[in-house]
């Protein structure tokens, strides 16, 4: 019988912060993004502040003083590092795991002959990782993926489970599912629910109750298999879920912006950059960019300035150089007369399909094979060795950003080690 676990880290980057800011437990804490710009990360005691994720920073700051909520700024090294660790000690308990996300992670379970009690060894797992990392962790394990996420959401919500919830009973999956809205059902989500509220599934107990036939002649393959899986047959392979639509890598720049057009044409080149890489992740092929960059919103006169253009490839690419390169002279060719301060800028790659699904063109001159193993062999370096060991000359990847709360890098910089003085 096939059998799946979800790990799921609790608030993630607020708990990496937490580690090393053991006064901080059951304290209010929030983590901001880029240029300290909104609330991106909550601990169940900001939430019950009613804190919500997206809250512009300015807007609740004197709020948070009142209520004496800890902030830091988004410290991506130090949860990156983190992940890394919590990955490495989950691959100890499973043959295979799928990395879903940085903070989420499936493991396979299936012919695991020597696993008998589900409970104690989820409850092992949740332990391991608290003693290894400090991290709170919460596990679901269910027959099928969709199954084990509601179960590792029952896990984390509910303390009695103690960070494991089970789902290996009709009955437990009934009561599971009937607990669960359409709209929290993984595969469904916001974006689906009003159309199957429209069809009558107001929760996951309902929507599983239909006949199969019925959803497929409704909805596409992939909610059909959502079906499927929430009746406990495991059809979902992590790599085949469907991409994402379109890649955004974009920044605002601090203080009152970048005037410099080679240093603009470095950022935007990293933005560049760093979408290749997420677009290779996913295993996909792009077919046009968007490059953009503007003076700030708040100006008006001969001051300011827009510039946005569509690049359009010959043919599909996943190469950072390719990329990167097409993006620069899109930016090049929307310069205006004059020195502005650019404000924010980035790059979106959309029309995006997978790269299994991309035929071979009789007249395209480039070496694809030859671009995907360079590529390859880049991305595995920087793995490795650190985001951009390996770069292209022109990226600039140390952006000016607003950080005013950013936390010391304790597990990859030496001089961010924690010294005890006894």
């Amino acid at each position: 019988m096939q059998f799946f676990a979800l790990a799921d880290c609790n608030n993630f980057f607020v708990s990496c912060e937490r580690v090393f800011r053991p006064d901080l437990r059951n304290r209010p804490v929030v983590v901001l993004s880029n240029n300290d710009g909104c609330i991106i990360a909550r601990s169940n005691e900001s939430k019950k502040l009613g804190l919500k994720m997206g809250d512009p920073y300015f807007k609740v700051k004197d709020f948070m003083a009142r209520n004496n909520v800890t902030v830091f700024s988004s410290n991506y090294v130090l949860y990156g590092d983190m992940s890394s660790r919590v990955m490495s000690i989950l691959s100890k308990f499973s043959p295979s795991i799928d990395i879903y996300s940085i903070d989420e992670c499936f493991m396979d379970l299936s012919g695991m002959q020597d696993l008998h009690d589900l409970g104690a060894y989820a409850l092992k797992i949740v332990d391991t990782v608290k003693r290894y990392t400090g991290l709170p962790i919460s596990v679901g394990m269910a027959p099928s993926k969709t199954l084990a996420k509601i179960a590792a959401e029952f896990a984390k919500k509910y303390p009695g489970y103690k960070g494991a919830c089970i789902i290996d009973s009709e009955e437990k999956r009934a009561k599971a599912l009937q607990l669960t809205p359409i709209g929290e059902v993984w595969g469904i989500g916001r974006r689906l629910r009003p159309k199957m509220e429209k069809a009558g599934f107001f929760t996951a107990a309902g929507f599983a109750a239909a006949d199969g036939d019925k959803i497929r002649r409704m909805f596409n393959i992939n909610v059909y298999n959502t079906w499927r899986e929430l009746n406990g047959i495991s059809c979902l392979d992590i790599s085949e879920l469907p991409h994402n639509k379109s890649i955004c890598v974009s920044r605002s720049f601090s203080g009152s912006g970048i005037s410099d057009k080679h240093e603009l044409e470095s950022s935007i080149a990293g933005f560049a950059a760093k979408a290749a890489e997420k677009l290779r992740k996913q295993k996909c092929v792009c077919s046009q960019i968007t490059v953009f960059a503007h003076t700030s919103r708040f100006l008006s006169g001969p001051g300011t300035h827009y510039i946005c253009q569509n690049i359009h490839f010959p043919y599909p690419t996943q190469d950072s150089g390719e990329i990167v390169s097409m993006t620069l002279a899109g930016l090049r060719s929307r310069y205006a007369k004059g020195n502005f301060n650019y404000k924010k800028g980035g790059v979106v790659l959309w029309d995006i399909s997978s790269i299994k699904h991309t035929p071979s063109y009789l007249f395209d001159n480039k070496d694809r094979a030859k671009q995907v193993r360079l590529n390859s062999v880049v991305d595995k370096i920087n793995l490795v060795n650190g985001r951009h060991s390996v770069h292209l000359a022109i990226e600039n990847y140390d952006i000016r950003a607003e950080h005013g709360h950013l936390s010391p890098q304790y597990t990859t910089k030496l001089d961010d080690i924690m010294i005890l003085h006894c």
